[in-house]
């Protein structure tokens, strides 16, 4: 796992590997070996799996767009999964992805938008004289509205934040650490992107495996890959309870409206596919026609 185990970005690829395990004896089980960082860099652990380091992962594609310059595009759809399995988004990623000796099971979670946390409030999308703490997903869009960045640990961000080390982060709303509420004050809406889970496995290792066993992998991962729409109504509700628990802690949202979040989106869309299209000027152009609507 990316995550560090029990963590809540970690809780659902743990739920797949016991659902995997408890409907697989006898055919596939999987020994979840822990999480990073105790397991190593999270951004790594994509590379070790696809050297045979490990078999599978879970793994958000923020951290894996160093073993395929395109992973990014998985967190810009348009589209739910099944509508990407239909009009071949997905077979395009999975070309790309074998090429690097990866085989994609399924998305196994969506935690829904990103959004910037901040310790102080800014009035519109200008993130001049900022400092936040970034993944790889969001780091062009920030840094194209001005702001400097730096990376870390999931574990960093409380401290962080708490010594004004920098002043935001992004993340999703789902997945969130709770204890975070206390070093953020400000959460900016809308959210962007989608902060999207996913279950990958060592393309020889897949090969390896039975028919059966392939079977029973792709059938649990496709049922927690339609589960975990965002568009559905347990996911809606999920949401709007844990912003009602941060409004009661303190939390305030800034909201940006009209023109002015009409700017916010267009600018995270515009960062967000330039830089897949300057990594991968073959593939970024067919992709996003693939996975925009």
């Amino acid at each position: 796992s990316c995550f560090p185990i029990g963590s809540p970005p970690g809780r659902s690829f743990e739920a797949l590997v016991k659902e995997i395990n408890k409907r697989g004896k006898g055919v596939v089980q999987i020994d979840l070996k822990g999480g990073a960082p105790a397991i190593g860099s999270p951004f790594t652990l994509t590379q070790k799996m696809a050297k045979g380091a490990y078999d599978i992962v879970g793994c958000t594609e923020a951290y894996f767009g160093n073993v395929l310059p395109e992973a990014p595009v998985l967190r810009f759809s348009d589209y739910t999964y099944a509508e990407l399995r239909k009009n071949g988004g997905l077979a395009y990623m999975q070309k790309l992805l074998e090429a690097k000796g990866i085989h994609f099971i399924a998305r196994h979670h969506d935690h829904g938008p990103f959004h910037l946390w901040l310790s102080k409030p800014i009035s519109k999308p200008d993130l001049t004289g900022l400092h936040l703490r970034v993944a790889p997903v969001y780091t062009a869009f920030f840094k194209s509205l001005g702001a400097t960045v730096q990376t870390s640990n999931i574990q960093q961000v409380y401290t962080y934040m708490e010594n004004g080390t920098v002043q935001g982060y992004g993340w999703p709303a789902s997945g969130w650490v709770p204890a975070w509420v206390k070093v953020t004050k400000y959460r900016v809406e809308p959210g962007f992107y989608h902060a999207t889970l996913h279950t990958l496995a060592n393309k020889r290792s897949w090969n390896r495996l039975s028919q059966a066993q392939r079977d029973l992998l792709m059938e649990v991962g496709l049922e927690f890959e339609v589960n975990s729409e965002t568009t559905g109504a347990t996911f809606q509700a999920y949401l709007k309870k844990t912003k009602a628990w941060m409004a009661s802690e303190g939390m305030e949202t800034i909201t940006f409206k009209g023109a002015v979040r009409a700017k916010w989106l267009s600018a995270a869309s515009t960062a967000g596919w330039a830089e897949v299209i300057e990594r991968s000027p073959e593939h970024g152009p067919a992709l996003k026609k693939l996975f925009t609507k």
